[in-house]
């Protein structure tokens, strides 16, 4: 399938994704499609400057969403970074996690259109 090949070629743990679901491909496109839907509710933007305590939750929330749909689906490249977006938050480290929301945001689009555009 040109999905999970194109998948494997943006760093997306394919295998591992697969071997979660017992290799079950067609459940796996369809959780990718579930996956797109949860990145499109839950976006993280930069438009955030840590002053407000409720809005760095309500960030920190959304990207602890997107590390565990990521993480589920072995989607490698946005766990990580999500992981570490997290992390910085959570220590009150606003910059440095938005430099690290600015580096994912490029290659987490080129999953989720990858992801669009074969399904």
């Amino acid at each position: 399938m040109a999905l999970l090949e194109e998948l494997k070629d943006l760093g997306v743990d394919v295998d591992g994704g697969l071997n979660r679901l017992n290799g079950n491909e067609a459940l796996f496109v369809k959780l990718l499609g579930t996956f797109v839907r949860t990145m499109e509710s839950y976006s993280v933007s930069l438009d955030f400057d840590g002053s407000d305590s409720e809005e760095v939750a309500s960030v920190t929330e959304k990207a602890h969403a997107i590390k565990g749909a990521a993480g589920n689906l072995s989607i490698t490249p946005i766990y990580e970074a999500y992981t570490q977006i997290v992390d910085l938050l959570r220590a009150g480290d606003i910059e440095p996690a938005k430099e690290e929301i600015e580096k994912i945001l490029p290659v987490q689009k080129n999953i989720i259109d990858c992801i669009k555009a074969n399904m």
